[in-house]
């Protein structure tokens, strides 16, 4: 298979949008959908939003939750992809709980630029295992972030606790 990067997905300037765009074209050209995904980072699509791998991580287990609408603010999106938002979060916590025993959970939004959003026009939910002493010098430091899981691996566990695929690897991504 090709790899995701040589799809053309150009089609906004939007990281989460392009995400989207680029598996439904690697589909369309013959790319099995499992893989694009994989390749994407994206765990679990539903109805109005999709779970996603962080590519820049804080924690080993670290999520996002994103809707396919492109809305810059919470206040923004309709109530029934906000209710689903807040669903997958809980399906996520359920997941990272089983899958890392975390001490405690973050979760959130950060709207805007000067909030840290590091995607600004795309609004987002993040959903973080933490443990007790997890900040490193290297992170406080020089933001420098040394994780003991692959990102691949991530991508995988996840899919797996959050019921994607099935004991053969084959299933439903509802």
């Amino acid at each position: 298979h090709r790899d995701l990067h040589s799809f053309p997905t150009r089609r906004s300037s939007d990281l989460f949008c392009n995400m989207v765009a680029a598996v439904d074209y690697a589909v369309e050209h013959g790319m099995d959908r499992r893989a694009a995904e994989r390749a994407a980072g994206i765990i679990l699509c539903a109805e109005r939003n999709y779970i996603c791998v962080n590519r820049f991580p804080y924690t080993s287990g670290h999520v996002m939750v994103v809707p396919y609408e492109h809305q810059a603010s919470l206040a923004a999106l309709p109530q029934g992809t906000a209710r689903e938002m807040m669903d997958l979060a809980q399906r996520s916590e359920r997941a990272q709980t089983e899958l890392y025993h975390p001490d405690g959970f973050n979760f959130g939004l950060n709207l805007g630029k000067s909030a840290g959003a590091g995607v600004a026009g795309h609004v987002h939910l993040h959903a973080l295992p933490r443990w007790t002493g997890d900040t490193n010098f290297l992170t406080v430091v020089s933001e420098t972030r040394i994780l003991p899981e692959d990102f691949f691996v991530t991508w995988e566990r996840m899919r797996r606790a959050l019921g994607v695929d099935g004991p053969s690897g084959a299933g439903p991504n509802l």
